[in-house]
């Protein structure tokens, strides 16, 4: 299954260099919340696009990510205010589970 990441064109360019991504979301990374929040559709992202990415002027790209490539736990859970599930990867994300990365366009 393909799942969906959000990420500045910045963080991903180093992630690249590292061999892996580490940044959960804008302004976290994976040791401070613990997992990498990703979103299981586009529908999903764009909502996630609106409620936090809203002041972002840097390039975005969105990061397609094979499940099963992955090599850590991913765990759809309910975030507290929320209503429906989405994906949360439990450790480092490699590059080599990111099969697509595509400019993202408001």
């Amino acid at each position: 299954m393909t799942i969906l990441h959000l990420a500045l064109a910045d963080d991903w360019t180093a992630a690249v260099d590292a061999g892996e991504y580490r940044v959960s979301t804008l302004g976290r990374t994976l040791a401070q919340e613990g997992f990498i929040h990703a979103c299981a559709d586009l529908e999903q992202l764009r909502g996630v696009a609106g409620r936090y990415y809203g002041e972002v002027t840097e390039p975005l790209v969105v990061l397609a990510i094979d499940e099963e490539l992955v090599g850590c736990p991913v765990v759809r859970e309910i975030p507290e205010g929320a209503q429906e599930a989405f994906p949360h990867i439990y450790g480092p994300l490699p590059v080599s589970a990111v099969v697509q990365v595509t400019p993202f366009r408001r």
